[in-house]
């Protein structure tokens, strides 16, 4: 259950949203793009599901009622190219934004679970692009879409709609959904035929000990 100061600081942060214009840019740098340039030919695409022990995660538990609440996307196996859909932090506005990995299972009892999909170079050409070019028009997250399942205009989108998205850009999805209901563990629990490989688990230090 959401606690009464969780759903505090929620509320507190709604201000800094926007269901309707776009209010991020330019937030992946050139060295961005060059790292993932350089694993195109990996073989890989990879995507980490995220159990955090913020605010916005006890929100969204108290609706799915799974813990693993945030996916992310990557170009490389050691993630340094991890990015999704996020409230953004008090530096960055809401949106599209890279996400390093130890700032996702920073917090105590955080953990992630990391998968690999198969994707040649041609297909993560593909989704590299979709990227640049939402981070070149603008993005916002999707608050509207987490309630009523749907979106305002192209680049607003929630994380697990973000991964849909670039996935079907470029022919890898394996189930049939409107992006904006998908909800990040679909991934995993509609993979019937196993198109994700496990890679690892990954927990917060604080748990660890």
């Amino acid at each position: 259950m959401i606690t009464r100061d969780q759903l505090f600081k929620v509320l507190c942060d709604l201000p800094r949203h926007s269901v309707i214009h776009y209010i991020n840019r330019s937030r992946l740098s050139e060295n961005y793009f060059r790292l993932a340039s350089q694993s195109l030919d990996d073989g890989y695409i990879y995507l980490v599901f995220t159990c955090s022990q913020s605010a916005a995660s006890a929100l969204l538990r108290s609706f799915t009622g799974r813990e693993y609440n945030h996916v992310s996307i990557a170009f490389d196996p050691g993630l340094r190219t991890l990015l999704s859909y996020n409230g953004g932090l008090p530096a960055a506005a809401p949106g599209l934004n890279p996400e390093p990995l130890a700032n996702l299972t920073a917090q105590p009892g955080a953990s992630a679970l990391v998968y690999r999909l198969r994707a040649g170079r041609w297909e993560k050409r593909r989704i590299l692009e979709q990227v640049r070019a939402i981070d070149e028009e603008g993005s916002a997250y999707n608050l509207f879409g987490l309630i009523c399942g749907r979106s305002l205009r192209p680049n607003i989108m929630f994380c697990s709609q973000f991964v849909y998205t670039m996935l079907q850009s470029a022919g890898l999805i394996w189930f049939a959904k409107r992006a904006a209901r998908v909800r990040p563990m679909d991934f995993i629990e509609l993979d019937g035929c196993r198109h994700l490989e496990f890679v690892c688990a990954i927990w917060s230090s604080a748990h660890r000990k």
